[in-house]
């Protein structure tokens, strides 16, 4: 556990409590620190293999190739009702490591707070990049977020093509646009 206060001492903390300021300079202690991996699926791509897998199937995937990086006990968060599944006993099948799957993970483990805390940052910059280039006002991209409805709204009223930055099976944007987007 002594890593544990290691990465405590960075500020690693529940990422959503901290501000975005303290988020990036936390971050970048992280990053400096520690070995670290952040796997990036633009929406084009999530798209593509949405043709052929569920997003479940598709974090579960994205979630062994990261632990099988992990040189030992992995930590995560459940994205599960049930902490144990799918993530504890099918990831360490796939990958011969202990998983610990738990539910608020990023409030309990030290290592996880560490990990969302840069998967946040990163993914904060993707948004900045994406707005630069796009240009409208979308928001923070959560289904929350009334800039995020109203740019999905929007651009579903002009015909824009938003799927190189939107996932298209997304229930936020079929209960926007009121259809079964599921058969584009």
């Amino acid at each position: 556990m002594r890593r544990a206060g290691e990465i405590r001492s960075t500020g690693a903390r529940d990422s959503k409590k901290l501000s975005p300021d303290l988020r990036n300079r936390v971050s970048e202690r992280i990053m400096k620190g520690f070995n670290w991996w952040v796997k990036v699926i633009d929406a084009e791509a999530l798209n593509r293999l949405m043709e052929k897998a569920t997003i479940n199937e598709i974090e579960m995937e994205v979630v062994t190739e990261l632990a099988s990086a992990a040189p030992y006990t992995v930590y995560m968060d459940s994205f599960d009702t049930v902490e144990s599944r799918p993530g504890g006993e099918l990831i360490s099948r796939a990958t011969g490591k202990r998983v610990i799957s738990l539910h608020k993970a990023d409030e309990r483990i030290p290592a996880v707070s560490a990990a969302s805390i840069v998967a946040k940052v990163t993914r904060d910059r993707i948004i900045r990049e994406i707005a630069e280039k796009y240009g409208g006002d979308f928001g923070s991209g959560y289904p929350s977020d009334p800039r995020t409805i109203r740019f999905l709204k929007e651009s579903m009223r002009e015909g824009r093509d938003i799927s190189k930055i939107v996932r298209m099976k997304w229930k936020t944007l079929e209960r926007v646009s009121g259809k079964d987007l599921y058969d584009f």
